[in-house]
């Protein structure tokens, strides 16, 4: 396993969206496995592909149980149901420092592979269903300043690329 360099707002391949993956291989299970590594070492709570650089449609998650739980590896994720809504505050490894509040659904039905190309489902509510709606909205080049309002974005977008100076 090797660390990757997370890629920060505004690199343009945070907005690309991701192509699917067609094929589980040996690249593919190590990438999963350097997100994994690259995720805990910057104490993030997921980690998309794009956001070391690759623009394939798969996240890593924390699963926030206990420290010994694998972390959970999702290709080409689908969320198929959700239900009601929360207002939460969100950080991203991809915009340092910066917190918001966002909408969200507090209960999500996910729809993915695993890296035996396996296809499995995960009911998830609260924290880990915020976060694959976060991941999940990397994989279409949706950030999650992109929920807030034009004043509140336009903002962020001021003193961020002021504070990166």
């Amino acid at each position: 396993m090797a660390y990757r360099e997370i890629k920060t707002y505004p690199d343009p391949v945070l907005r690309k969206v991701c192509a699917p993956v067609n094929e589980i291989t040996e690249d593919v299970v190590k990438l999963c496995n350097d997100m994994a590594e690259t995720m805990y070492l910057a104490q993030g709570a997921g980690l998309a592909a794009n956001q070391v650089g690759v623009s394939l449609r798969l996240f890593v998650l924390e699963p926030g149980t206990k420290k010994k739980d694998k972390p959970i590896m999702l290709l080409n994720p689908v969320i198929v149901e959700q239900d009601s809504e929360d207002i939460s505050e969100e950080g991203c490894l991809s915009l340092p420092k910066f917190y918001e509040f966002v909408k969200r659904a507090q209960k999500v039905l996910v729809r993915a592979i695993d890296l035996k190309g396996q296809p499995f489902e995960m009911e998830c509510e609260g924290f880990l269903a915020r976060a694959i709606q976060h991941e999940l909205d990397h994989l279409n080049g949706v950030l999650f300043i992109d929920h807030l309002s034009p004043v509140k974005r336009d903002l962020f977008k001021k003193k961020y690329m002021k504070d990166r100076r």
